[in-house]
């Protein structure tokens, strides 16, 4: 009894505490997605019960959760970003050309990804945060611009398969001891990561470290909460702003790479509206629009979710691609009408939002 009692007596005090904002948005989505998976489960069965099909949601979208990161980072500053997918594509066809035509090797490949992100980061960042032009503007005509890039570089598909390096490296998998699936003749399948997904979870670790404990990732939330107040914190309002997109077009760089690695191809259409999936599953995972909340956390499972309800639609017999849409669409929707909702409602309790 006297153990019972110390542990109602702690979780008693920790849940007098106001929790945050970012804290209790991430709740809500974790708990959204244990809640669609363990019904899946129940529901349909079949492949929600292979371990696989859970790891699959990560490995098929890698590129996606590294480019939500990005986007997360740059609208908890209070900013916007719709050039990552032509970015993506842009990336995609140049690297893979270089792979194929000029028989580069993968770390030259590497380079000139990173080196296109941090050059599309770097111009709109400029652009946005010291020229004062509008970010959906900038990026806007970022999206257009490496589109129409992408389609001067080769109208056709391209697919590497020159460099024996890149193809070992697209085919390398990390097995996850003692979990998997038996087949009917008994013979244990481990489930697996591709390299991609690694990636993006050491990304998604990384960065939620930085926002969560350095200077730098403070000093966005302080912008995207209130401008005017971190600059007269002593801020640099600019700067800061400036870091977000560059962060954003390297981790598009990055995204790029582990695209190609998982499809193995250069196309014009690659990633086509990867950028409002991106903003979905940040908003999804309790990113605000108006900035100053959000968690990496929450955009992991923000994609996650995003892509267990297309999961199910197709599970549900809704094979069209339409359908999918509008699942993610009306999920959308009823997100941000929560937060809406859940904010206003703790800000008359409270007195004031706890960032």
């Amino acid at each position: 009894m006297n153990f019972i009692n110390a542990v109602k007596n702690f979780f008693g005090k920790y849940f007098k505490q106001p929790v945050s904002n970012t804290t209790l948005l991430l709740t809500i989505t974790i708990c959204t997605f244990i809640v669609m998976y363990i019904g899946g489960m129940i529901i349909w069965g079949g492949g929600f019960l292979n371990p696989q099909q859970f790891f699959n949601i990560i490995n098929n979208n890698a590129y996606l959760i590294i480019i939500a990161c990005g986007l997360t980072i740059v609208m908890i500053s209070g900013g916007i970003d719709i050039s990552v997918g032509g970015q993506i594509a842009l990336i995609t066809m140049v690297t893979v050309c270089y792979l194929e035509n000029k028989g580069g090797s993968v770390f030259g490949a590497l380079i000139i990804a990173l080196s296109i992100g941090l050059a599309f980061g770097l111009v709109q960042g400029f652009l946005i945060s010291y020229l004062k032009i509008q970010p959906f503007i900038v990026t806007l005509a970022g999206m257009f611009f490496a589109k129409g890039m992408t389609t001067i570089v080769s109208v056709n598909p391209v697919t590497a398969k020159a460099s024996e390096l890149f193809l070992k490296l697209k085919e390398f998998t990390i097995n996850i001891p003692g979990v998997g699936q038996h087949t009917r003749s008994g013979m244990f399948i481990n489930s697996y990561f591709e390299i991609g997904a690694v990636v993006a979870i050491l990304i998604v670790v990384i960065l939620w470290a930085v926002l969560k404990w350095s200077r730098l990732g403070r000093n966005f939330y302080a912008i995207g909460g209130n401008s005017e107040s971190a600059l007269m914190l002593g801020i640099n309002v600019q700067r800061t702003r400036f870091l977000s997109y560059v962060i954003c077009g390297i981790l598009a760089g990055i995204a790029g790479f582990v695209y190609l690695l998982h499809t193995g191809a250069g196309n014009a259409s690659n990633a086509d509206g990867a950028e409002m999936e991106a903003i979905a599953s940040s908003i999804i995972g309790g990113t605000l629009l108006t900035g100053g909340v959000g968690s990496l956390i929450g955009t992991l499972f923000g994609v996650m979710s995003l892509k267990t309800i297309n999961i199910i639609v197709i599970a549900s017999g809704l094979t069209q691609p339409w359908w999918q849409k509008i699942t993610t669409g009306l999920m959308l929707c009823f997100f941000i009408l929560l937060q809406s909702v859940i904010l206003s409602v703790r800000k008359k309790k409270l007195g004031t939002a706890v960032q």
